[in-house]
């Protein structure tokens, strides 16, 4: 059994982009690996620096998790900042990491381009993503094609720690799951809080049944064929199994399949798919200290292990000095 680990950050309110992009996948995991997974809430100080904000974004991250069907008691689940051994870490870390490699950052290049400040934790955030990752053994970790460049400069800081220092860090593998479907927004960018154009897991029912109906469609009347790469096609398309996502397609190129009665079929299909999950986030809203006492037990867990590579981490550095003869 392998440990996979991975994170998501408290931005707001979760939607369908976030579960059927990661958290479902996440979710799964747990069936059949040792799975550590976290709220990157010291990772989302790059954008939210307001206090309130930050906190309610993420403790509801951490009940939308469980109430999506992560299972504390069989994963370890945390919030990053109640491990702050990860700290240390990336301070070890950024020693061996060359500015130049930072500089080709993507991701970085990206959030400059979308306005945020080019502050020095916008600039250094590889190097915490490696420490998340390298400081609780993370063997295996699922990325989308966004992160795969940071998921390989783990693998190289990893590589070169390992090198200068003796052996100390796991080298993490990626897992891309090179098939899975961009979940496009209403607009058909692909859904992101940035773009406006998400549908959320949690909320009124008139306020979500209203994004499903704000889906664009093309102007095709009732008794043309329907071109399937649409937004309206692809998200119906992910409640759906192979045989039942080509009774679809079929449907769309036959005459008379309505735009407006398919989005009240795909809403009505939302909404009883998410009911329990529905009931069991209500539950955890109103039993808060339950939620508190089982991030209390993954910090716990997680630091444990923490300890054992950073140790390993400052010994192999010289930080350990009264291990040393004189």
């Amino acid at each position: 059994m392998k440990r996979v680990l991975s994170g998501i950050q408290p931005s707001g309110e979760l939607h369908l982009g976030n579960y059927f992009g990661m958290m479902s996948r996440m979710i799964k995991y747990q069936e059949e690996n040792e799975l550590f997974c976290f709220i990157v809430n010291y990772h989302a100080m790059t954008s939210i620096q307001d206090k309130e904000r930050l906190a309610k974004n993420t403790l509801n991250a951490a009940m939308d998790f469980i109430a999506l069907g992560l299972d504390p008691d069989r994963s370890t689940f945390w919030i990053q900042s109640d491990v702050p051994q990860v700290c240390e870490s990336t301070w070890l870390l950024s020693n061996i990491v060359n500015v130049g490699v930072l500089e080709r950052a993507t991701s970085y290049k990206d959030k400059l381009a979308k306005g945020l400040t080019a502050n020095v934790g916008l600039y250094s955030y590889p190097i915490l993503m490696a420490s998340d990752i390298l400081l609780f053994g993370g063997e295996i970790v699922p990325v989308g094609n966004d992160q795969k460049q940071h998921l390989e400069m783990t693998r190289d800081i990893a590589i070169r720690f390992n090198q200068t220092f003796g052996e100390v860090f796991i080298v993490p593998e990626p897992d891309i799951e090179e098939t899975t479907q961009l979940v496009p927004g209403i607009d058909g960018q692909k859904m992101s809080k940035s773009y406006g154009n998400t549908i959320p897991i949690f909320g009124l029912e008139k306020n979500i049944r209203k994004q499903f109906m704000s889906i664009v469609t093309d102007s095709k009347g009732i008794n043309e064929p329907k071109d399937t790469n649409t937004p309206l096609f692809q998200l119906y398309s992910l409640f759906l199994d192979k045989s039942e996502r080509k009774e679809l397609k079929d449907r769309f190129a036959s005459p008379g399949l309505s735009y407006g009665d398919l989005k009240i079929e795909l809403f009505e299909c939302f909404w009883n798919r998410f009911e329990p999950f529905r009931k069991k986030r209500d539950y955890l809203a109103s039993h808060k200290d339950f939620v508190l006492q089982k991030l209390k037990e993954g910090a716990e867990k997680s630091s444990t292990v923490a300890d054992r590579f950073l140790n390993k981490a400052r010994e192999a550095m010289g930080l350990n000095y009264g291990e040393i003869n004189v």
